[in-house]
């Protein structure tokens, strides 16, 4: 009895090791679109307090190409897409090596552009599954690479495949992988504005809503004891079964003029928070007790006269009772979750222009600001006002991504794994450490 009491001890004990030894594993990884969670969370300690300089020392330089998706990392590989247009137009999957910036492997496949504004390059963020890579390029080209080795597992060219109604900004949506199956938003024709696939042999699984496609990526919320598979549209806001395509639930949010939604719906408290420049704020109470929401607030602005927080391409942070968000012309602002009120504004986290982006990312008690100047910016955001701890300049601007700006921007959002910071613009791919000395 003795040896079995000291056997089970042991046992428990092992597992107990074991969950801590996979958390810090995915604690070290950004395997997809803004973190392990989609919810652009940090969740790794040991990180500076403070910056000893005006600008990060960056460890290594990886030349690349054009584009807008950001880099993901995950088993000490980063991964990012790009477009060359000098020899062939083309688009490719690039992975390097995250301790010294060596390129691993690449895939380059042809893709010329047709329509498309702004045609930098690729816009989503690989994703990264149990080994595999999935990558969705500008024109709805669909790859399932090995992620060890850049080998193509399967491929679809969902443009031909699903006749895509092509947004004015391409396919944008980073792929979510979950249940066995890839899902992507892609605007199809035939009731296909989201389509599953097998993730392994790449065979249909469902797809769903005769909706457009925005360039909004979608998430994975817990409700009523169930996932909910939750994405913003070009014409709703949905909850759907992940594992067979079901709607749950649909809220009407069409575009005044043309489909511009880019942010991600954020879930926090029941709550589920919804933004776009051109069509206002929307607070949905997600219920509990069934498979349904209900309006909480919508406000709208038009033109400089913006309400509540319209962003562009950043993605809000949800704190408490308090959204925090850049609006489109780069004014921070903090307003109350529950009606929407503005508590205060501030405009130095980026000058102040049309289109100003920042991506948010929590760590701690402190957020993560890096800002369309490739600035990297440490801060605490409360109902209190905006207190900037520290900043430092991550990476130089490029034109590529909007030439309208005459200093550049980058649009990018970054990636933080292993207590470093992976950044990108239209020439290079740039990582810097942010651990504590």
């Amino acid at each position: 009895m003795r040896n079995q009491k000291r056997f089970v001890c042991l046992v428990v004990i092992s597992t107990l090791v074991a969950n801590v030894g996979l958390a810090t594993v995915f604690a070290e990884d950004w395997p997809q679109w803004r973190g392990p969670n989609r919810d652009g969370v940090w969740p790794e300690t040991g990180i500076v307090e403070s910056f000893s300089a005006a600008e990060l020392d960056i460890v290594w330089r990886a030349e690349i190409g054009r584009g807008y998706s950001g880099p993901i990392v995950s088993d000490g590989r980063v991964y990012v897409m790009d477009r060359l247009t000098k020899t062939q137009m083309s688009e490719r999957v690039l992975c390097f090596d995250a301790k010294n910036g060596r390129q691993l492997w690449s895939h380059t496949y042809d893709c010329v552009y047709r329509n498309i504004s702004y045609p930098s390059g690729p816009r989503a963020s690989v994703t990264l599954a149990d080994g595999r890579a999935f990558a969705l390029g500008t024109m709805g080209h669909l790859h399932c690479l090995d992620a060890a080795t850049g080998r193509v597992l399967w491929m679809k060219d969902l443009g031909m495949e699903y006749q895509i109604r092509m947004p004015i900004w391409g396919i944008a949506s980073a792929p979510l992988v979950e249940g066995g199956m890839v899902i992507v938003q892609i605007g199809g024709s035939n009731n296909a504005c989201l389509v599953a696939f097998n993730a392994k042999t790449g065979e249909e699984r469902w797809r769903a809503l005769e909706d457009r496609a925005s360039y909004s990526a979608p998430i994975i919320i817990e409700q009523a004891s169930q996932r909910v598979l939750v994405c913003y549209t070009g014409d709703n806001v949905v909850g759907l079964d992940p594992a067979s395509g079901k709607v749950h639930w649909k809220q009407p949010f069409p575009p005044k003029d043309f489909v511009q939604g880019i942010a991600t719906p954020v879930f926090h408290n029941d709550m589920l928070f919804i933004t776009s420049y051109f069509d206002g704020a929307l607070l949905l109470k997600v219920r509990q007790d069934r498979l349904a929401v209900e309006k909480v607030w919508r406000r709208v602005g038009h033109g400089n006269e913006t309400d509540a927080v319209q962003c562009v391409m950043s993605t809000p942070y949800l704190h408490g009772q308090h959204i925090y968000g850049i609006d489109g012309h780069g004014e921070l602002r903090c307003l109350d979750l529950h009606t929407g009120d503005r508590i205060w504004e501030n405009r130095e986290a980026v000058p102040y222009a049309y289109n100003a982006t920042v991506h948010f990312i929590r760590n701690s008690d402190r957020v993560f600001l890096f800002n369309e100047m490739g600035e990297l910016i440490i801060a605490q955001l409360s109902p209190s006002g905006y207190r900037e701890i520290s900043r430092a300049k991550l990476i130089e601007p490029t034109r590529d991504q909007y030439p309208a700006r005459r200093g550049g921007v980058v649009w990018s959002h970054p990636a933080f794994a292993d207590r470093h910071v992976y950044a990108r613009n239209g020439k290079e791919l740039v990582c810097a450490n942010l651990a504590a000395r």
